[in-house]
């Protein structure tokens, strides 16, 4: 079964009051070199790593959102039952990691939370991640609880429904955040990757490097 997309809402709105209405502003900390809350300098009020987000991925791996400051991600979101539209998404995602150098694909992780935590556990995940040959070191398949889900989608613009059998209505969207957390580009192209979205890619990664 397909599962089809609703009209994308207004991101910049959603985005002010979620971040906005967020419980803890907590300092990030990049994943290879911690930094303590004394030293950290503060997030942008736009970033996306004010959400608390606690993720598990598909390695059982137990890491939060923020983890990843310091270096642009690629992020969307998905369900493992999707027939249709989540796979494309996936070979989107694949084809836009493809135009770039070795090295920058070295720079840049690829996170996908799921929208059905009550489904998509880490074997179902794992499995996933195996079957379409998504290297772990570059690609988090996780999940959250389902009301984190919701503010993830309200902050990165992303709408979803659940529906009766199982299935969900959801936009589709491959979102470039920056090293700080900010929404830098997103395009809703499938198939083939979308040129302007890669030179935005491109840009963020070696910009991470200087």
């Amino acid at each position: 079964m397909t599962c089809p997309t609703l009209a994308r809402p207004t991101r910049h709105a959603l985005l002010g009051l979620l971040l906005a209405g967020a419980a803890s502003l907590a300092v990030a900390t990049p994943a290879a070199a911690p930094v303590s809350s004394t030293t950290a300098a503060p997030l942008p009020a736009d970033s996306i790593y004010q959400l608390a987000l606690p993720l598990t991925d598909q390695t059982g791996r137990n890491f939060r959102l923020d983890e990843r400051r310091g270096q642009p991600m690629l992020v969307s979101m998905f369900y493992t039952s999707c027939q249709f539209v989540c796979p494309m998404l996936i070979d989107a995602l694949r084809d836009t990691e493809a135009r770039l150098t070795d090295a920058e694909r070295a720079r840049l992780h690829v996170l996908m939370v799921s929208f059905d935590p009550a489904h998509d556990g880490v074997a179902v995940l794992k499995r996933t991640a195996d079957q379409r040959h998504l290297d772990a070191a570059h690609w988090s398949l996780a999940r959250t609880d389902a009301r984190h889900v919701r503010k993830l989608a309200a902050v990165l613009g992303i709408q979803y429904r659940a529906l009766p059998d199982g299935e969900f209505n959801h936009t589709t969207a491959l979102i470039l955040i920056d090293a700080e957390g900010r929404i830098a580009g997103r395009t809703a192209k499938l198939g083939d990757a979308d040129p302007a979205f890669v030179k935005l890619v491109k840009a963020s990664v070696q910009a991470g490097s200087n």
